[in-house]
């Protein structure tokens, strides 16, 4: 596949499936082929809005204008944009299962979300236990099933690009505590952290 010229990244530093796809862009040697380009999804006026219709973010817009969405779908783009490297199986069962599994990754930072925007958009008598409880416990079956069975350390790719991000959500956000009742999970971030230098060069700055 051939694309000339720069990409822009629509996203936040702060955003974990933002994160997801710098650390890829970083893995797979197409980082400086992008440029980010602040968004802000509560912002009615944000060109977001026109590029995505849903407003969300990370948003890839190609030279032509052509917008590409949502954080799975850019890391797929960006593996064939590298030309060589694979973050995603080709094909086959082991396919499958690396994109079940980042799913399964990518919904502990989807229910995280949730529960920070509980508290953050709504007054806190207005808070509904019920609804939290059900994204708590999203993210402890998840996490059970990543403690159970993590992805290898190396080589890096779409699974533990997408646990490393949810897992560092967690410690920046702190909706749930995780680390104390998931001793392996933590062993395996701290050896993927030393191991993979785009999980330190991604973190959200503070």
């Amino acid at each position: 596949m051939t694309v000339s010229g720069q990409l822009t990244l629509r996203s936040t530093l702060t955003s974990p499936f933002g994160r997801k796809t710098r650390m890829a862009a970083l893995v797979l040697g197409v980082s400086e082929r992008l440029t980010l380009h602040p968004a802000d999804t509560l912002n009615e006026t944000d060109t977001l809005r026109e590029q995505n219709p849903l407003g969300k973010m990370p948003c890839l817009l190609l030279p032509d204008g052509t917008a590409l969405y949502d954080s799975r779908t850019i890391i797929e783009f960006l593996q064939e944009l590298s030309a060589g490297a694979l973050l995603i199986p080709a094909y086959g069962i082991a396919r499958y299962t690396a994109l079940t599994r980042a799913v399964l990754a990518d919904g502990i930072a989807d229910a995280a979300l949730l529960m920070v925007y509980e508290g953050r958009f709504r007054e806190p008598g207005t808070h509904s236990d019920r609804w939290l409880a059900h994204q708590r416990g999203k993210v402890a079956r998840a996490l059970a099933a990543f403690e159970a069975a993590p992805p290898p350390v190396a080589p890096t790719d779409v699974v533990a690009i997408a646990l490393s991000c949810a897992l560092g959500y967690l410690d920046w956000r702190k909706p749930v505590a995780w680390r104390e009742n998931h001793p392996r999970l933590v062993q395996w971030l701290d050896a993927f952290a030393a191991h993979e230098p785009a999980f330190n060069a991604t973190k959200a700055p503070g």
